[in-house]
């Protein structure tokens, strides 16, 4: 089970109350666990990553163990402490101005 914490208007919009948990089949990489998520939640397509090329989007980050994953090819391997449960999966809204 794969623990993904949210920003507060993505769970808005999701309709959900603190973390989401995932099980993801096969390989738990960074794109496994969108795919995942926008399984899950079809309202979030198109809020984390573009529609049509599934980038990123530039004011969305991803942590894990109080690492930056954002630049991360998709095909990178969470962590095990997340693959366990033990950590959670942060995807965060980043600020911009000044």
């Amino acid at each position: 089970m794969i623990r993904v914490v949210l920003p507060y208007h993505l769970r808005t919009l999701a309709q959900v109350e603190g973390e989401v948990q995932l099980e993801v089949e096969g390989s738990a990489t960074l794109r496994s666990v969108l795919d995942t998520l926008e399984a899950q939640y079809p309202v979030l397509r198109g809020t984390i990553r573009d529609h049509a090329t599934l980038r990123r989007r530039a004011f969305v980050r991803l942590y894990a163990c109080k690492e930056d994953l954002s630049h991360e090819p998709p095909e990178t391997k969470l962590p095990e402490q997340v693959l366990s449960g033990a950590e959670p999966l942060f995807i965060v809204g980043a600020m911009a101005g000044g």
